[in-house]
């Protein structure tokens, strides 16, 4: 299903990612979520396209990609490096792209241990920046940034365009996410400035797709697995908070654009400008099950008011590089659902 949706994206795409044939393409916590798809994706450019590019997926978890995605650790165009992104010193001297996007994304793992989180996205990009700029064919480096570099989104502001710049409390232990990966964007200007490193920063929003945990503490995989179990979904936050959702290939393919094409300097959004609220969300999945599911709400006892919203301006992307999301919501529900499935029945 991933090899079918790769495909898809790139039969009119993979001409715009042409700077990355016959090279050699490091990503820094290669084997998550986007580095499944990254990796999904280069193996759709070289064997339908013979694009020739080699990915070295560096994490700390690297052994078990071996046991999570054996069809991708086994080919001989990705390697795989066990390490530290912290302790990271030398990179081999091929590697002529650079995807950073080592850390991980969940809030249970940022609150428990918000030291080690800052000290990863901090000291880990310091690291690996570091031995970047020895490399003697660095062509550019993709800084996966977050959307929640941002803050609060103001009610009145539809989309969060990349020049926004929020309030964050300091303060507060949940802020360490959101401020160490402010302070990731200072070091990679710092770089940039100081040692001419090229650099481009992608900001992430919000992502559904095959292959993403479902016990993750976001709400659309809780109603997919809701979903998956038979009911009910649970919306256990405010039901009228707006997401934006946009599917893994399109996500994987916008990161290789911005990576392949994005200008030195420059910072795109990633995901979809399209906001939907999360009482819409679980109506939309639980249409799409047979015989249809309950929905259970939260109590709610103050007055009825917008929600908080997490929406993209992605204007940037579209005119910058030509970017546009290609799968609806509705199929891209369809989608996921479909793979959780076949993984439940193959498991």
């Amino acid at each position: 299903m991933m090899q079918r949706d790769c495909r898809e994206t790139l039969a009119e795409g993979h001409r715009a990612l042409e700077p990355l044939r016959d090279s050699r393409v490091l990503i820094t916590g290669g084997t998550g979520f986007l580095g499944t798809w990254l990796t999904e994706m280069t193996a759709c450019l070289n064997d339908l396209y013979g694009f020739n590019t080699r990915l070295l997926l560096a994490s700390n978890r690297a052994s078990s990609f071996k046991d999570r995605m054996p069809h991708l650790a086994a080919r001989p165009d990705v390697h795989l490096m066990e390490c530290d992104v912290r302790h990271i010193v030398d990179l081999p001297e091929d590697v002529a792209w650079v995807i950073h996007a080592a850390c991980s994304p969940d809030s249970r793992v940022h609150v428990s241990d918000p030291l080690r989180t800052i000290d990863v996205l901090v000291n880990g990009t310091a690291a690996l920046l570091s031995a970047a700029a020895r490399l003697p064919n660095l062509r550019n480096i993709l800084h996966v940034s977050s959307g929640w570099v941002y803050g609060a989104q103001p009610q009145e502001l539809l989309r969060i365009p990349e020049d926004f710049w929020g309030a964050l409390s300091p303060t507060s232990v949940s802020a360490a996410y959101a401020e160490g990966k402010r302070c990731a964007e200072t070091v990679c200007a710092a770089y940039r400035n100081q040692q001419r490193l090229p650099m481009v920063t992608a900001r992430p929003f919000t992502f559904i797709g095959p292959c993403q945990a479902l016990d993750k503490p976001w709400a659309v995989n809780n109603f997919l697995r809701d979903a998956l179990l038979g009911g009910p979904i649970r919306i256990l936050g405010d039901p009228q908070t707006v997401r934006s959702f946009l599917y893994a290939s399109d996500m994987a393919f916008w990161m290789f654009r911005a990576l392949a094409c994005g200008k030195d300097g420059q910072c795109f959004n990633i995901g979809s400008p399209e906001g939907t609220t999360l009482h819409e969300l679980a109506l939309k999945i639980a249409a799409q099950v047979s015989g249809g599911l309950e929905i259970t709400l939260p109590n709610l006892s103050a007055k009825a008011c917008p929600g908080p919203r997490f929406v993209p301006d992605t204007a940037r992307a579209q005119e910058s590089l030509g970017l546009k999301p290609t799968v609806g919501l509705d199929e891209a529900i369809r989608r996921t659902l479909a793979w959780n499935q076949w993984e439940q029945a193959t498991a």
